[in-house]
């Protein structure tokens, strides 16, 4: 099942890189790690409306996720790490919603979302 352009928005994804040493001012690791995320790319798909329930049929019973992403895009990279912008601009707010589940079938990827409140991205 394709979905139809009219139906579809855009959304802003961040792919998780893996975890970089910090470094200080001097050029000199502090001990710390961080997190690194690649830059934000547009997905254009239909996003559900917000769901009342956490039991679905989709995803197994008792997912505790909000809405879902539909996308007929089977090479979609998006996966349980990557970080969205749904609702929040992505090149002036922190991302609004994480990935919960990703489920491939034949004709589409379905991505439950959940939302989060970040104050320091």
């Amino acid at each position: 099942m394709l979905t139809l352009d009219r139906n579809k928005k855009s959304v802003w994804y961040s792919l998780y890189l893996g975890v970089t040493d910090v470094v200080d001012s001097n050029g000199y690791k502090t001990g710390e790690k961080t997190k690194t995320y690649a830059n934000a790319v547009e997905l254009r798909c239909n996003v559900s409306a917000s769901r009342g329930t956490s039991i679905t049929e989709g995803f197994g019973v008792l997912e505790d996720y909000d809405r879902t992403i539909v996308t007929h895009d089977l090479s979609c990279p998006i996966t349980e790490t990557t970080r969205l912008w749904v609702d929040a601009n992505h090149e002036t707010e922190p991302y609004d919603y994480r990935v919960v589940r990703v489920a491939k079938s034949i004709n589409s990827v379905t991505i439950a979302i959940s939302k989060v409140k970040v104050s320091n991205p």
